[in-house]
């Protein structure tokens, strides 16, 4: 569960390079395009008048063409990047008024950054390269060792604690990337773009990993990415950037169900919604019968009432199985009750699954039951509802609304 104080605030933040800066703020204000600007001006709006706040725990994803502003953003949570205007704050400091002293102590304490390249030194071991922050931080030998060890421990890499760089694959190098951060045990991790260098099946590998040490460590990753995939692979909530401003943020499922304009409906619009659409989202109330109370009549009539082919049959909470209205209205002595005709053999997933995953339990026919992580059955999902779910598409609100829909309200 995420928390809801913001751990990372941006208020009213702007930023641009060039010359003649006052002109490009009145041209901003009068809606001039970023092209118009520095046609006139010479200056390149990087971000523009943006506004978000990024919960502690989630995976918060800024994806954007090139030259949509979305380094820039990044590089300003750390202050590398000074805003032209607005505020950055981190954990309630305001990192754009921050002098050098509280600089270095956000940087190597509270955010630490990985980038595309791996940065690592040659000619030191793996371990040195993980503790490496560390040492700049004045930690002793020892403690660096084994904290480095340890980092190096989650990312799958200890084994290679005293190889150096060019004994590692490229992504085995950028664990290593990622165990210099975490040896420094941040809360805040920004990424930007560490897996475009690698190869496709690496990359998906690095993605995996990432999501699974955000499982254990639960930090706040600030991720940038100019990949849909990957954003929807990793993010809890993304922001789509163009031109320096941000044109939408929200869950995969949100952005790719209702666009906030063509823009953002252009950029979704090849998507394989089946991996990004969860079970919940199709989900139909968990009508059911008791076995030892409902008889054929009644489970019949029940269907008949909800328009139902089958209902789940419940065995006190747990489920028994499930009953069709075939079986039952084939079945010669109605008296034999509904356990004769009980499918316990029935498809399940829980309401976290995503759709793609339900093709294979689709096929069987039946309807798919929810269930949580309680054992209770909490809905179910017929499977011309998978399908259906697919071809919904729109912008501003035309599409079919998604009861619940994202990785947060899945749970």
């Amino acid at each position: 569960m995420l928390s809801a104080v913001p751990k990372i605030v941006l208020e009213g933040v702007r930023k641009l390079f060039g010359p003649d800066q006052d002109k490009a703020r009145q041209m901003i204000e009068a809606g001039a395009s970023k092209d118009a600007i520095l046609e006139q001006t010479g200056c390149t709006v990087a971000v523009n008048n943006t506004d978000l706040a990024i919960k502690a725990g989630e995976i918060f994803v800024v994806m954007g063409l090139s030259g949509s502003g979305k380094s820039t953003l990044v590089r300003m949570i750390n202050g590398l990047i000074k805003p032209s205007s607005g505020k950055v704050l981190v954990e309630g400091r305001d990192v754009a008024d921050a002098n050098k002293t509280e600089l270095r102590q956000i940087r190597r304490e509270v955010v630490s950054m990985v980038f595309q390249h791996f940065a690592l030194f040659p000619h030191k071991t793996i371990a040195e390269n993980a503790a490496f922050g560390l040492r700049v931080r004045g930690v002793n030998a020892a403690d660096r060792r084994k904290r480095a060890l340890d980092a190096l421990d989650q990312v799958g890499l200890v084994a290679y604690a005293d190889a150096k760089p060019s004994e590692l694959s490229g992504g085995m190098q950028q664990r290593v990337g990622l165990a210099r951060c975490l040896a420094s045990d941040p809360d805040i991790l920004l990424m930007d773009e560490p897996f475009s260098a690698l190869d496709p099946l690496i990359r998906r590998d690095m993605q995996n990993d990432l999501l699974e040490l955000q499982r254990r460590l639960k930090k706040t990753i600030v991720f940038i990415t100019h990949d849909l995939n990957e954003a929807l692979s990793l993010g809890d909530r993304i922001a789509i950037m163009k031109d320096g401003a941000i044109m939408q943020i929200g869950t995969g499922a949100e952005i790719v169900e209702n666009p906030a304009n063509e823009y953002v409906a252009t950029f979704t619009q090849d998507v394989d919604r089946s991996r990004v659409f969860f079970a919940a989202s199709v989900r139909s109330d968990p009508e059911s019968v008791e076995l030892r109370k409902d008889s054929v009549e009644t489970a019949l009539a029940r269907m008949e009432k909800l328009d139902r082919n089958a209902l789940y049959v419940m065995d006190g909470r747990s489920v028994a199985g499930v009953v069709t209205f075939r079986d039952l209205s084939c079945q010669d002595r109605k008296d034999d009750g509904l356990e004769s005709s009980l499918i316990a053999d029935y498809p399940s997933a829980n309401p976290h699954t995503l759709i793609n995953d339900l093709y294979p339990l689709a096929r069987e026919g039946l309807p798919i039951a929810l269930i949580d992580h309680r054992e209770h059955l909490v809905g179910v999902v017929e499977p011309e509802d998978v399908f259906a779910r697919l071809a919904t598409t729109g912008v501003d609100g035309n599409a079919a609304k998604t009861e619940i829909s994202g990785r947060e309200s899945a749970e």
